[in-house]
């Protein structure tokens, strides 16, 4: 209530938990950073970049995919760490470029910014949602990383 009075420039901005929970469209990527164990981590001090798939975005996997991912904690929290990148990322940053950025899960992601932003075969829909510890930027289409390759000895 105060918040609103005071207008948003006084009201501290969410983590980007408390984003994701607030905006309403991305409670399949709650649900899985819940089941994964990654809300300390994503409310923590950060700053991350999160190209955060709404629900629409997990609706066009696979039927099964989601529930057999919250069954497996290890393979769900490699893919929700494939969709953040450590330090804060405008769309700005990278308008005009064509790059490959680290995730905090290990493997990098394709970031093309020349003709709006996509992030590997995934569209940002909307960008730039500040949060305390980052920012978001929702994406159309879930990230999923290559498979390693395993070495043969």
């Amino acid at each position: 209530m105060l918040a609103g009075l005071l207008g948003p420039s006084m009201a501290r901005a969410a983590d980007i938990v408390d984003t994701a929970v607030s905006a309403g469209s991305f409670t399949t990527l709650v649900t899985a950073v819940k089941a994964a164990g990654l809300v300390h981590t994503l409310k923590g001090k950060g700053p991350f970049t999160v190209f955060a798939p709404n629900d629409a975005a997990f609706a066009k996997l696979p039927p099964g995919t989601v529930e057999s991912l919250l069954k497996n904690k290890t393979k769900l929290a490699a893919i929700l760490k494939y969709h953040v990148i450590p330090g804060r990322v405008k769309a700005a940053d990278v308008a005009g470029k064509s790059l490959q950025v680290a995730t905090v899960q290990g493997q990098p992601v394709s970031v093309d910014g020349t003709f709006g932003v996509k992030v590997n075969d995934a569209r940002v829909i909307q960008p730039d949602i500040e949060a305390s510890n980052g920012v978001i930027h929702v994406i159309d289409t879930v990230l999923l990383p290559p498979a390693r390759k395993k070495t043969h000895h």
